[in-house]
């Protein structure tokens, strides 16, 4: 590993958002480190493969040596921003369910909705996840847990549903992953500005979601949920 070149700052290699988020609709503009952010526009434009340190260091204004000491190589930011993002909608989701107390229904509206508003709101870091293939097999196995912590939870309200006689599927776990990959796919197409706002997509995904598990009943529309 490189050395520090002498006064360059050194900045957290992860960034975590999760410990200062208070309301989990609440989405404050995405505020990365110098580097990471750097390597985001890289990836996003060339993706992981198509980048170079010395791309994100030229785009940061620092210097190689400097992405070496602070993240070891390229894959050490793109591990960063997968995880900081994961972290993030794993942190908020968890709010998200917590919110709505034992109110299966409220449960999975909320966490349906607080999944869409992060693909919308963080679509940029969100959209990274389809580059988790290049991970190399240690850190794709600590993101995969990520993931699948996400997906248990969505996973643990759609049984409860099933046994409360609320929801209506056929395979829980095959309607999970479905309904994930779908929230997931909002990032290839949202943008900023777009005719719908982040918040308008959220309550169609959640109104597809809630007919996708068959609920017999609806739950109070958002923002009288609580």
């Amino acid at each position: 590993m490189a050395a520090k070149a002498p006064g360059e700052q050194v900045e957290n290699a992860t960034p975590d958002p999760t410990g200062q988020i208070d309301d989990w609709r609440g989405f404050a503009p995405l505020d990365l480190p110098p580097i990471l952010s750097a390597a985001l526009e890289e990836f996003r434009e060339h993706g992981y493969h198509g980048t170079s340190v010395r791309d994100v260091a030229r785009r940061a204004g620092v210097s190689v040596p400097m992405i070496y000491y602070r993240f070891e190589n390229k894959q050490g930011l793109l591990v960063a921003l997968l995880e900081g993002a994961m972290d993030e909608v794993l942190r908020r989701a968890r709010l998200a369910d917590a919110e709505a107390e034992d109110r299966i229904l409220d449960r999975f509206a909320h966490v349906i909705e607080c999944v869409v508003l992060h693909m919308t709101y963080r679509a940029a870091t969100a959209g990274l996840d389809s580059e988790l293939r290049c991970l190399e097999p240690v850190n794709r196995k600590e993101y995969a847990a990520r993931r699948k912590a996400l997906e248990e939870l969505l996973l643990g309200i759609i049984e409860e549903g099933l046994g409360q006689g609320l929801f209506e599927v056929e395979h829980a776990p095959d309607t999970t992953r479905a309904l994930l990959g779908m929230c997931q796919a909002v990032t290839g197409w949202y943008h900023d500005g777009g005719p719908l706002s982040p918040e308008e997509v959220a309550d169609r995904y959640v109104a597809i979601s809630l007919r996708t598990v068959g609920a017999r009943v609806r739950p109070a529309p958002r923002g009288r949920r609580n």
